[in-house]
């Protein structure tokens, strides 16, 4: 389903709220709201709730699921891993089936759910930041969100290169509040020969501007240029096809619009050109060990293909 625009004035705020009230009433998505716990105020009024850039709302199915997994640790122990509704050895297969259209991934081998997102930002930036002599720059945007900006500061700082010199940090135009596609398209034609990671938001978090990702991905990769997305504020508010644009990886966390609750992990997308290169860059550990002979123990690492 897409969701059409529609510019409508009103006078007072009676007709706001009873305006408000009709396109509820219109809204195919209407029923969704009665899936989740709504928060009320102490006087037991239910809250008009506009934080779901910060925290999601419990769905209320939550309890259910929880339950059911303790349940099964209960009652199985370690067998859990390999009995029950859905099997703790395989249970990333469901998520990355279900987020698979979310993100616009081809298939689940492009989606995985682990982490926290900082270090998902650290694993990708060791996989495609690999500056050279010439090619050492990053480019981000001015006012970037912290988890995004400190990462790329402490990456660009182990590899032995001054942030001050090796991040390119874009601005609006005096006056504007947001960047313009012309800006950030020219900044990478301008910059090509010294970029070796373009890395933005799908939404910025301070001013909402969803930027145009599929015109930075292509103008990146023309160049030569890895290019990732961090889709925290993106994921499950706007449509993304990252496949079909071309993106390197992108990260996101799970916790605001994909409803997951605090301390929920965080996604990741692998571009499928990537995902058989077992020469890419990375921090191995035993769980990103191929699942066929994982427990073969084996000494030399065979990555699990895909992200």
């Amino acid at each position: 389903m897409r969701i059409e625009s529609r510019e409508m004035q009103v006078s007072s705020w009676e007709e706001a709220e009873a305006l408000a009230g009709r396109l509820d009433a219109e809204d195919d998505l209407a029923e969704f709201r009665g899936r989740f716990h709504l928060p009320r105020d102490t006087n037991g009024i239910l809250k008009t709730y506009m934080c779901g850039n910060s925290l999601g709302l419990m769905p209320k199915v939550t309890t259910q699921r929880l339950q059911q997994h303790l349940e099964t640790w209960g009652q199985t122990g370690v067998e859990g891993h390999f009995h029950g509704k859905e099997a703790w050895l395989t249970i990333e297969d469901a998520t990355s089936a279900l987020s698979s259209n979310i993100v616009g991934a081809k298939s689940p081998l492009e989606v995985v759910y682990m982490n926290t997102l900082t270090v998902n930002i650290h694993l990708m930036m060791v996989a495609f930041y690999r500056p050279t002599g010439d090619r050492f720059k990053v480019l981000i945007e001015q006012k970037a969100f912290p988890s995004d900006d400190y990462a790329v500061q402490s990456q660009v700082k182990f590899h032995g290169y001054d942030p001050e010199s090796a991040i390119i940090r874009l601005r609006p135009r005096e006056g504007e509040s947001t960047l313009r596609t012309e800006d950030i398209l020219d900044t990478i034609e301008r910059e090509r020969d010294s970029l070796a990671l373009v890395f933005f938001p799908g939404v910025q978090y301070l001013s909402g501007q969803v930027l145009p990702m599929a015109a930075i991905a292509e103008s990146a990769s023309r160049h030569g240029i890895p290019v990732g997305f961090d889709l925290a504020h993106a994921v499950g508010n706007i449509e993304v096809f990252l496949h079909d644009w071309g993106v390197d990886f992108a990260v996101w966390c799970s916790y605001k619009y994909l409803n997951a609750g605090p301390g929920a992990v965080s996604g990741v997308f692998l571009h499928e050109k990537h995902a058989h290169n077992k020469e890419l860059p990375r921090l191995a550990g035993w769980w990103g060990y191929d699942r066929k002979s994982r427990f073969q123990m084996n000494e030399t690492f065979v990555p699990q293909p895909g992200a």
